[in-house]
């Protein structure tokens, strides 16, 4: 005897849920443009009167996150994004590949007798500040990336992790010049984020950053694209529930 057959029920965002995702997505991308932008001006400026090349990196690692966000806003302002994600998703990579280079011949340079950074107000200031705001920044784009289960929108949040990383280790570095004269711990911790920088653009360029969506796969909304893979099926490991 034939039994009927059963519809099965979506398991990923309604349309219109989508839509306030991507709206949401959209939101989240100016607010990073804008504090970047804000960001760049300032540390550029204070690093430049402190000869501080630490400053002066933090402030170039702006205009690359700029980039990023930039990159998101071009995917989602299309009419279907998924078309452009591939693309976007290569521009993030190349603008970790970018800030890793450029924050290692920063540090190494600062380590082999660059010139001696002087105290900066401003540059602690603009660090802590920069430590309170990305944290949450980077939760939010994530957390709607992956309910939308967008590659670009989670490798951007990646981004904006990364400069909360970099925010402590400016934070510190300038601290501790400041209050010990230690100017070697700032590079030296400079050229841990570079490393994660790479292996971060290397995830982005091979579409790493979070698993492709799975139609059948029994996950929460707020986990649709983190899931693990069977072992052996061979597809990509999901960007987990850390960045």
């Amino acid at each position: 005897m034939d039994l009927p057959l059963l519809p099965l029920a979506p398991t990923g965002p309604s349309p219109q849920r989508r839509q306030a995702l991507a709206r949401r997505i959209r939101m989240l991308v100016a607010v990073t443009i804008t504090y970047n932008v804000i960001e760049a001006g300032i540390a550029i400026g204070a690093g430049t009167v402190a000869s501080s090349t630490a400053l002066i990196g933090f402030g170039l690692d702006s205009v690359i996150e700029v980039s990023s966000a930039a990159a998101v806003a071009w995917q989602f302002a299309a009419r279907e994004p998924e078309r452009r994600e591939r693309t976007a998703l290569r521009i993030i990579a190349v603008s970790f590949f970018a800030l890793a280079a450029y924050v290692t011949v920063a540090s190494v340079r600062a380590l082999t007798g660059g010139a001696e950074a002087e105290h900066s107000t401003v540059g602690i200031v603009l660090a802590a500040v920069s430590l309170a705001v990305m944290p949450g920044l980077s939760h939010a784009q994530r957390r709607a990336g992956r309910e939308l289960r967008s590659r670009t929108a989670v490798a951007d949040s990646r981004q904006t992790l990364l400069c909360t990383y970099l925010s402590a280790v400016l934070l510190a570095g300038l601290l501790v010049n400041s209050l010990f004269g230690w100017g070697w711990a700032d590079p030296i911790a400079a050229l841990v984020i570079a490393a994660v920088a790479v292996k971060e653009g290397r995830d982005a360029w091979r579409g790493d950053a979070c698993c492709p969506p799975s139609p059948l796969a029994a996950t929460t909304p707020g986990d649709a694209c983190c899931a693990e893979p069977p072992a052996g099926s061979g597809a990509p490991r999901s960007c987990g529930s850390g960045l």
